[in-house]
């Protein structure tokens, strides 16, 4: 309540009023989004749970967003227990599991509908990669050590910069509305990309140098654990915060729109044939009719089964 009183004269205020606004419209989009495409589905589970893991980040997202906090900081807005970095820890890393969880099925999808093996094998290998910064994130905020926030934002670059591999190999299947949504994608992605390592990354490693220098005590893991359970910090200081504001902002809104943007792409996979380029549409058809007759195709220096799919034997 006392930041609303001072929103006029307070500029965080300002920001989670912003923060709010913004949440509750991804909130009135996802529901449009159920009533749209969930009876469609007719029976099939793929856009329910598309839908469902799209729910936990949009609403794990407006949590965050209606009770910010800074998790090794343990500063919060509200003096309540829902404002503990426990409790928003929690929401965080089933929030961001569900997003990655989202583009794995859906390059799952496009990957076999290409027969490409590299997007299939993205696919695979992103969300165990997401896991395991988690746990460097939850390891940052146990110990109050940055230099795992610092780890755990490199293995998100790493995670992205696969996805936008696997959408580059792609642009040559799709021409299109289909190619340009994937070259916006690419484009969010490498822009994400630069905001890690020119922003993110070296803001959490240059707050572990200052830690070092200061000579700063971490912590414990049970005693970090209790920690993060049983104190917060109120704070409406716009120096406290201004280093969050930009990559919260971000969060909230432009990946929310993401995980919004990858239930509707999934939804259009019936309309998606119709704008593969033709050859690209012809080769996985060719291909398969080739393995059926026990044929096999070559290049020279190079043979490859006659399946399709992008690996090849060198003689």
């Amino acid at each position: 309540m006392r930041l609303v009183l001072q929103a006029r004269s307070n500029p965080v205020a300002w920001w989670w009023g912003t923060l709010t606004l913004v949440s509750a419209v991804n909130i009135a989009l996802w529901f449009l989004l159920y009533r749209a495409l969930h009876p469609a589905s007719g029976g099939t589970s793929g856009i329910g749970l598309m839908l469902v893991l799209c729910a936990a980040y949009v609403f794990g997202c407006a949590f965050r967003s209606f009770l910010p906090r800074a998790d090794v900081q343990r500063i919060c807005l509200f003096d309540h227990w829902t404002s503990s970095v426990a409790v928003g820890r929690s929401v965080a890393t089933v929030a961001e599991v569900c997003f990655v969880a989202q583009w794995a099925i859906v390059l799952d999808k496009l990957g076999a509908m290409t027969g490409s093996d590299t997007v299939m094998t993205a696919a695979l290998v992103i969300v165990p990669l997401i896991v395991v910064a988690e746990c460097f994130s939850w390891y940052a905020v146990l110990t109050t050590n940055f230099l795992w926030n610092a780890i755990e934002n490199s293995f998100w670059a790493v995670a992205f910069f696969i996805v936008g591999v696997a959408l580059c190999r792609l642009l040559p299947e799709f021409e299109g509305p289909v190619r340009w949504a994937l070259i916006a994608s690419i484009v969010g992605i490498v822009a994400y990309l630069a905001f890690l390592m020119t922003i993110d990354v070296p803001m959490y490693f240059n707050r572990w140098r200052a830690d070092r220098a200061g000579g700063t005590a971490l912590l414990g893991l049970i005693e970090g654990l209790r920690d993060v359970s049983t104190r917060w910090i109120v704070t409406h200081d716009i120096a406290h915060w201004k280093d969050e504001i930009a990559w919260m902002s971000l969060y909230f809104s432009m990946a929310v729109w993401a995980s919004l943007a990858l239930c509707v792409g999934y939804a259009l996979e019936d309309h998606l044939p119709r704008y593969r380029v033709e050859a690209a549409a012809r080769a996985p058809v060719n291909a398969a009719a080739e393995h059926a007759n026990g044929a096999t195709f070559t290049i020279p220096g190079w043979t490859r089964p006659a399946y399709g799919g992008d690996a090849g034997v060198k003689p």
